[in-house]
């Protein structure tokens, strides 16, 4: 089991030198990887569905991670998740690639397709064929990424004749990781991801997460180049080693503990109890 912690561009941490002695000290209890989360803009007042109160900074993920990799040495920097529809993808795969060279090669690229409809609505994006748009924009990007004269023809994106220098230094791109817990988003995941991200499930929800990606597997099929399918979850409820273990007995590869707060020694105090837990296991 890896462990990663999510919200290093959120709450507390959206205040760099937080962010910095969060990521380090993480790094020191052998976390593998911080994940960011994104929300451009936020419904005030808050309505449901949106997962947090207006006031609530968030970093942007490209700006906070590249910050705290100048901070750590080792850990995985992940996007938990950027929502990929209300992005110009040629605009985040020159950020993206940035923060991956910058980094010496620790980017992971979570992605989603976003469910806030008023945020789409604030940034001008249509909140119809957001699915279809993602996927499209991941292709752009990748043909960024990995083409010697990268070009592509798309319903929402286009282009030809240009570079964007640099690339990625993971080859032959970052990992990919979807999230999502609809079977849209297995179909997604087990389709074009590296892995799958789900986030706040207790073991029931986690179990039934993992049948949908089997069941769109055999529906879909994978592409062998894609590897086995990293399992990601932010755990619902205490995380302690019996719940650790009943995670990796389902076929969990990474916990992502969250815990809501404004306070820097609460995200400390996670990180220690979650460092115990790594030392034991």
């Amino acid at each position: 089991m890896k462990f990663g912690l999510f919200g290093i561009n959120m709450g507390p941490c959206a205040t760099a030198e937080v962010a910095a002695r969060v990521a380090r000290a993480a790094e020191a209890e052998g976390f593998d990887s911080v994940w960011t989360g994104e929300h451009v803009v936020l419904p005030d007042p808050q309505v449901a569905p949106s997962p947090a109160p207006p006031e609530t900074p968030l970093l942007d993920p490209a700006v906070a991670l590249a910050y705290v990799a100048a901070h750590t040495k080792t850990l995985r920097l992940g996007t938990g998740i950027i929502i990929l529809p209300q992005r110009n993808p040629l605009v985040l795969a020159k950020e993206l690639a940035s923060v991956d060279v910058v980094s010496g090669g620790r980017l992971i690229f979570g992605l989603g397709v976003g469910y806030l409809k008023a945020e789409f609505d604030a940034l001008g994006i249509p909140f119809e064929h957001k699915g279809e748009r993602a996927m499209e924009y991941l292709a752009a990007m990748l043909a960024l990424w990995t083409e010697d004269r990268p070009s592509f023809r798309g319903r929402f994106v286009s282009f030809g004749g240009i570079q964007a220098l640099p690339r990625p230094l993971q080859k032959p791109h970052p990992p990919i990781v979807v999230g999502g817990a609809s079977p849209p988003a297995f179909r997604r995941a087990m389709r074009h991801g590296n892995g799958w991200y789900g986030f706040a499930l207790d073991l029931d929800a986690t179990a039934a997460c993992l049948d949908g990606l089997r069941k769109a597997e055999e529906r879909y099929g994978r592409g062998a180049e894609l590897g086995e399918l990293e399992i990601s979850v932010t755990p619902r409820g205490r995380l302690d080693a019996e719940a650790v273990k009943r995670f990796a007995d389902l076929g969990v590869h990474r916990l992502i503990p969250y815990r809501p707060t404004t306070r820097e020694e609460d995200v400390l105090a996670v990180v220690r109890d979650v460092g115990k837990l790594i030392a034991g296991h």
